[in-house]
């Protein structure tokens, strides 16, 4: 049985073989009209096989006369077939290709081998240094760059002077007063925030007392009214207490104890004050110190870390004022126990002992035959 010459032809086709199919086929279309399945299945095959070969003029006439096939499948194959053939040829730009140069005329590269390895071993020669003269020491930025870190030091070191006063008005009665002085001009942030809060004006940090504030922008005063010695003394463990929190400081809440026992002619009075300042470090420029009013040194039991002859160091004045320094990062203890006279009292003490004097001087008298005194006539 023979083998159907259009399988034969496809089979030729997807080998590329244009030839086998172009001679297999050519014979057979003259008994097939172009008009059927059959003779229209083999013109596109043929036109396939020409355009394979170049020859588009040739594939474009089989396809041409399958425009009337009867068959619309075949029909469409034809005429899209026919739109690729007779589309105008595009131009391929210049610069989508590579163009080789000419090597027929170019000189054997064994030729020119020795001279590149001898021209590749030369190295070009280091330029010469730039025409600088010898470093010298940036004495003038270094000058500049110490001026500015001086005032830098200056301005947020702190250079502020804290003294606190305590005043002994009379027996259990006390004056609190605290004294801000900046060294650097103008209030500091942390100025602001304190006495904004010793005058109950900051609602976050209750007042610890009934401050008022007085004094200029460089410095400041803040005093509570004479209290009671118990009042006055817990106003001045609030203030610390205050301090500590504007600072971002966790201090230890002080020590502080108050006797005070009456013996009609004075009061005896004994205080303890114990700072724990260890969370305090030393800050350049800030200066704090207690002051007691009045005060004489032989009342000074104990004082330290700083004491000069039993008395707190620095003590000015004379005997009637004592200035207690605190030193950060120590705890910081004062005793003292001294006399408030009271002046009723001593009257009253001294009429009881001239009362007698002025009995037996009397009783000695009427002795002595003058009789008991008589008013004027």
């Amino acid at each position: 049985m023979a083998e159907d010459p259009l399988a034969e032809a496809r089979r030729a086709l997807d080998r590329g073989e244009y030839g086998q199919v172009l001679r297999l086929l050519e014979p057979l279309q003259a008994d097939r009209s172009p008009l059927t399945a059959a003779g229209a299945e083999l013109r596109l095959l043929m036109a396939t096989a020409l355009m394979g070969q170049g020859r588009t003029d040739q594939a474009a006439a089989c396809c041409r006369a399958l425009v009337r096939c009867q068959d619309p499948t075949l029909r469409a194959q034809a005429k899209a077939l026919l739109m690729v053939l007779e589309a105008p040829e595009l131009r391929r730009p210049s610069n989508w290709s590579l163009t080789l140069p000419d090597l027929a005329g170019t000189t054997p590269l064994e030729g020119v081998g020795g001279g590149v390895s001898r021209r590749s071993r030369r190295r070009p020669e280091p330029p010469p240094p730039p025409p600088v003269g010898p470093t010298r020491a940036p004495v003038g930025f270094a000058v500049v760059v110490a001026v500015v870190l001086l005032l830098l030091a200056g301005l947020l070191g702190g250079c502020m002077e804290v003294r606190t006063e305590l005043r002994f008005e009379g027996p259990g009665r006390l004056q609190l007063s605290h004294q801000l002085r900046s060294n650097g001009g103008p209030q500091s942030p942390w100025q602001r925030r304190f006495v904004a809060a010793l005058e109950g004006r900051a609602p976050p940090i209750p007042s610890p007392g009934p401050f008022r504030a007085s004094g200029g922008s460089g410095e400041q005063v803040l005093a509570t009214p004479v209290l009671p010695a118990r009042q006055a003394l817990g106003a001045l463990a609030g203030s610390l207490e205050v301090a500590g929190q504007l600072s971002g400081v966790a201090l230890a809440a002080p020590v502080v104890r108050w006797e005070e026992r009456n013996w009609l002619v004075g009061v005896r009075q004994h205080l303890l004050l114990e700072l724990d300042l260890q969370a305090l470090e030393a800050i350049p420029g800030l200066d704090l110190a207690m002051a007691l009013v009045p005060v004489r040194p032989s009342a000074v039991l104990q004082a330290s870390p700083s004491t000069i002859a039993g008395a707190p160091s620095g003590a000015v004045g004379g005997r009637r004022r004592l200035l207690w320094p605190l030193q950060p990062g120590q705890i910081n203890v004062l005793e003292l126990r001294c006399w408030r006279w009271s002046g009723l009292g001593l009257g009253a003490a001294a009429v009881g002992l001239a009362l007698p004097v002025v009995l037996a001087l009397q009783a000695i008298r009427r002795r002595l035959g003058f009789g008991w005194p008589e008013l004027p006539a």
